[in-house]
């Protein structure tokens, strides 16, 4: 996917300009902000997590095209999957922004493989990562509060 420039720039501009995700969530369990202080970003994540399960997401906030896109994204992926899958694509997205991960993983990743290229502009790596982080955030923070 990273070859292909305009494979990343359609799915981008998609998610920026029709965020499926960008609302709020009724019945959210939980909600998490996230802020990236170097250009102003800013989400709240909100998900709605039954028996391990995130039945629902949503987002709201404001910020670049690259951190929207990026967050809407993530919630594709992650509603109706379970929370340790949601960490595992996480997990698959760091490898990937730090040019790790492997063309396998990167393919799992399904369209937020098409953010590979970030790794190769320093400056927008906050913008991507911001709603992973926040899940991470959140995630780590559900198990604190229900352990």
């Amino acid at each position: 996917m990273a070859e292909n420039g305009s494979f990343y720039n359609e799915v981008l501009t998609d998610h920026n300009m029709h965020p499926m995700h960008k609302h709020d969530l009724e019945g959210a369990t939980c909600a998490c902000d996230g802020v990236n202080p170097s250009c102003g970003d800013e989400i709240t994540l909100q998900l709605k997590i039954e028996d391990g399960i995130i039945k629902d997401g949503a987002f709201s906030g404001d910020g670049c095209a690259i951190s929207q896109a990026s967050v809407d994204i993530m919630l594709e992926m992650i509603i109706g999957r379970t929370t340790e899958e949601a960490r595992h694509y996480a997990h698959l997205f760091f490898r990937m922004i730090k040019g790790e991960a492997t063309p396998e993983e990167i393919e799992e990743l399904e369209e937020a493989g098409a953010l590979e290229d970030i790794s190769h502009m320093p400056a927008r790596v906050k913008c991507a990562v911001l709603g992973w982080h926040t899940l991470e955030d959140m995630l780590d923070k559900a198990i604190e509060d229900n352990g």
